[in-house]
């Protein structure tokens, strides 16, 4: 069994590269925001939460362009399921990554599930997939921001996380966390 290392901020955060739904691939090596990257890993299809959670980022995407955030939704499902999420849940401008490996995954510090047949929404659960993780990305691709969720509920709003921004963006708001060896700062 893998142990789930978390991401420190201030430090790389692992390579991310995965197929879009619509065609085409996307890096994280590639990016170029003027502020932040933010990865919303999800569920997959199967998940009626992050319909809804989705939903939201996708309808508020220009508040984060305003704040030069760019954004991804990327899932361990396949293309077919990841394109029908993205038409059903009317994802029309929010990119949407797929085919995340689950090695991969755990390199991010998110949770892997196992499947309990049919959700609420009447989809079949994958044999095996992540749970949520919410993430900022510097430009540098060091962590700013990170949330890992053992569920698919109480995660972080998007609502919430604009506010945040438009403080962290104010004050040059430092990244926290960042202690590795609290000994060793201790005895500083």
């Amino acid at each position: 069994m893998t142990a789930i290392t978390p991401l420190m901020p201030r430090q790389p955060v692992p390579a991310l590269d995965v197929p879009l739904v619509g065609g085409g691939s996307w890096s994280l090596a590639g990016q170029t925001p003027e502020n932040f990257t933010l990865i919303s890993f999800y569920r997959g299809l199967h998940c009626p939460i992050c319909s809804k959670y989705l939903g939201d980022l996708n309808r508020k995407l220009d508040a984060f362009a305003e704040r030069g955030v760019t954004a991804i939704a990327i899932s361990s499902d396949g293309e077919d399921r990841a394109r029908e999420a993205k038409e059903k849940w009317q994802l029309d401008r929010l990119p949407v990554g797929y085919g995340l490996e689950l090695d991969k995954a755990r390199e991010w510090g998110l949770y892997i599930s196992s499947s309990r047949g049919k959700t609420s929404a009447g989809i079949e659960e994958p044999a095996l997939f992540n749970e949520p993780g919410l993430f900022l990305v510097r430009p540098d691709g060091t962590l700013y921001f990170g949330s890992v969720q053992t569920m698919p509920f109480a995660r972080p709003g998007f609502g919430e996380v604009l506010q945040a921004l438009d403080f962290v963006l104010k004050a040059d708001y430092p990244a926290r966390g960042e202690v590795v060896d609290h000994h060793d700062a201790e005895a500083a």
